[in-house]
């Protein structure tokens, strides 16, 4: 009977299961001292122990950039599989964005979005957990910023690009705009859960004013989450922001522990 007790207690611990995201823009690996550093980028992700990294604004043999491919630099040094998107070709390179992972990555999808101020793309990997939540799509976005109305059709092109989708989806990074703008309604109107609680500004770096970086979900399985801004004040313009998601196995069975479902890749 002892035993069977301690098991009860014990066991919803061991069954949940934590995922482990960040999502920051890198400003091509530029820092706020004016310095290029991507070790220094990658020392900030590698502290946060992520599965999943949804990178904005890298370069791919730019030559403000001394030529380096950013992505792979960045998977190497964190010992992680790495995808690129191109938003457009730039000083005899690409410049885009990039998603780098721990999980295996079995489909990269890019989604042309509407042109703003630059050429604009969103980054989705669809990656398998053995443990949880199974097969799930993983999105590095960065929406126009000047504009809130093309923001607007950003994300509702996105959200037809998606329409077929069954399975879940992450929608991580640089969103330009702030809570409660027309965009991020847009989402949320769908269906679509921010994974925040309470305001976190996250640019400028060294003094943030704004709120512009977001994580949201849809059709995810979630006990519970935890949010957090990181507190690097140099190594970017933007402050990167992480989530700890965390999925009780036992509860994922049931339809009330899930975020709203209705798509995912077939």
């Amino acid at each position: 009977m002892r035993i069977f007790v301690i098991l009860t207690l014990i066991l919803p611990t061991l069954l949940a299961e934590e995922l482990r995201l960040v999502a920051y823009n890198i400003h091509h690996g530029e820092g706020m001292d004016g310095k290029l550093d991507l070790a220094r980028i990658a020392k900030v992700i590698a502290a946060e122990k992520p599965d999943l990294v949804a990178l904005q604004e890298v370069d791919k043999g730019c030559k403000r950039s001394g030529g380096v491919d950013q992505a792979v630099e960045l998977a190497k040094l964190l010992k992680m599989e790495q995808r690129f998107g191109k938003f457009m070709d730039y000083q005899g390179g690409e410049y885009g964005m990039a998603v780098l992972s721990r999980l295996p990555i079995a489909e990269t999808i890019i989604h042309k979005l509407p042109k703003g101020a630059e050429p604009r793309i969103a980054l989705e990997v669809v990656v398998k957990s053995p443990t949880w939540p199974g097969k799930f799509s993983f999105i590095s976005i960065h929406n126009d910023w000047i504009k809130e109305p093309l923001r607007v059709k950003q994300i509702k092109v996105l959200q037809a690009g998606l329409k077929n989708c069954k399975h879940p989806v992450i929608l991580a990074g640089d969103f330009n705009a702030e809570p409660k703008s027309d965009s991020l309604m847009a989402l949320e109107e769908n269906g679509w859960k921010m994974l925040r609680e309470g305001r976190k500004n996250t640019w400028s770096a060294s003094k943030p004013k704004v709120e512009i970086d977001f994580f949201f979900a849809k059709g995810l399985p979630v006990s519970q989450f935890q949010d957090t801004v990181i507190a690097e004040k140099v190594a970017s313009d933007h402050r990167p922001i992480a989530v700890v998601i965390t999925a009780n196995a036992e509860r994922n069975a049931k339809p009330e522990s899930a975020l709203p479902l209705d798509h995912g890749h077939q």
